[in-house]
C-alpha cells in the first residue's frame, strides 16, 4: 500500500519540500529542492471534501446528502478549501441574505419572495 506524501511538517506544521526523487524502474535519483503542488499541502479533510465536491460536480444537495452536513457547512468547507489553495475569499454575505437564501433553498419561500426580501 502506497503512502501519501506529507505536505506539512508533523512537528511544526510548516510546508515541507521534496529533496530527492527516485525512479523505481531504472534506479535514477534526482536531488534538489522541489516544491509540492498546492493540493499536497491541503489537510486530509480538505482533500476528501475536494474529491466529494468534484465527484458530485459541485451539486450542493448531493454533497449535503453524501456528507450528512447542512448547506452552510458545505459552503464553509468550500470557502476553506478555496482559501487553502491560495485564492481570495469572497466577502461574507450579510446574515439576512444567508437566511433568505436558506429559506429559498429549503422551499419555504418562492423566488419572487426572495427577490423582494433581498431588495428591501
Amino acid at each position: 500500500m502506497k503512502k501519501e506524501v506529507l505536505g506539512k511538517c508533523p512537528v511544526c506544521s510548516k510546508d515541507l519540500e521534496v529533496v530527492k526523487l527516485n525512479c523505481k524502474s531504472c534506479g535514477t535519483s534526482i536531488e534538489g529542492h522541489f516544491n509540492l503542488c498546492k493540493f499536497c499541502l491541503l489537510t486530509k479533510e480538505q482533500k476528501e471534501f475536494a474529491e466529494i465536491f468534484i465527484k458530485n460536480r459541485g451539486n450542493i444537495k448531493e454533497i449535503e446528502k453524501e456528507m450528512g452536513i447542512s448547506y452552510p457547512t458545505v459552503k464553509n468547507k468550500l470557502e476553506s478549501l478555496i482559501e487553502a489553495l491560495g485564492y481570495k475569499s469572497q466577502p461574507e454575505e450579510p446574515e439576512y441574505k444567508k437566511d433568505v437564501l436558506q429559506k429559498l433553498y429549503n422551499g419555504e419561500i418562492t423566488a419572487e419572495e426572495a427577490i423582494k426580501m433581498m431588495n428591501d
